[in-house]
């Protein structure tokens, strides 16, 4: 897999060194800091694949420079570390807009696999304005449209219609939605995929208007335009 850069906050050095001995081993180039000062002008650069960073840093929370990172439209991968790995911790980490959170201790290999994961992902960093037909994103503003007519989606809504969207014509699984909307790793016991999917697709198609996302019957959900 070609990788153009890693990027690592992290400010113990030992952790960091096996980190970065382990990417490299795996054919990974990455560059480091240890501080959020160092760290925020590279992954606002442009020129990261991914980011690693501690929660717990000298000059403050990890998850406060990513989520200010999120709110100005940087969309790079992030893979959270902290030693704080409750069920709140890691909820709070992806709120704040991580992509995936890994707890310490951890396994190298299980951070390499995780990293390499979050690299096959479709790359869906590039664009914050999507339209498709009459369907027209605004991500940065956190809006979206039909038609012209405003959509009033929730955060999680518009996240899951720019999901179906950048796989128009594809058929997306409940399992892709829930790791990659809500980045869990496992099913939980609940309809959450579908309560949200119901709720979404009463705001887009309403009577009147041709279906852009469909029901595909112990399959998933699809996104497409009418012929």
């Amino acid at each position: 897999m070609a990788v153009t850069h890693i990027l690592l906050i992290e400010d113990d050095d030992g952790t960091a060194d096996e980190i970065l001995l382990e990417l490299a081993t795996a054919g990974h180039a990455a560059t480091r800091t240890a501080t959020l000062r160092d760290g925020d002008p590279l992954a606002r650069g442009g020129d990261i694949d991914l980011m690693i960073l501690d929660r717990q840093l000298p000059d403050g929370e990890g998850l406060a420079l990513l989520a200010d990172l999120r709110r100005d439209g940087v969309r790079t991968p992030a893979l959270v570390l902290s030693a704080l790995g409750s069920l709140d911790d890691r909820v709070r980490g992806l709120k704040a807009g991580g992509d995936d959170y890994l707890a310490k201790p951890f396994a190298l290999v299980e951070l390499v696999a995780r990293v390499e994961a979050l690299l096959r992902r479709p790359n869906d960093t590039r664009d914050t304005r999507l339209i498709a037909g009459p369907i027209d994103l605004d991500l940065l503003a956190g809006r979206g449209m039909r038609a012209g007519r405003p959509l009033e989606l929730l955060p999680r809504e518009l996240k899951l219609l720019e999901y179906l969207v950048r796989r128009q014509g594809r058929i997306v699984t409940r399992s892709m939605l829930l790791q990659d909307v809500w980045g869990y790793s496992f099913e939980p016991n609940s309809n959450v995929v579908d309560v949200h999917m119901g709720r979404l697709r009463r705001k887009v198609d309403i009577d009147g208007e041709a279906q852009l996302i469909r029901n595909v019957r112990g399959q998933g959900y699809v996104f497409d335009l009418p012929a």
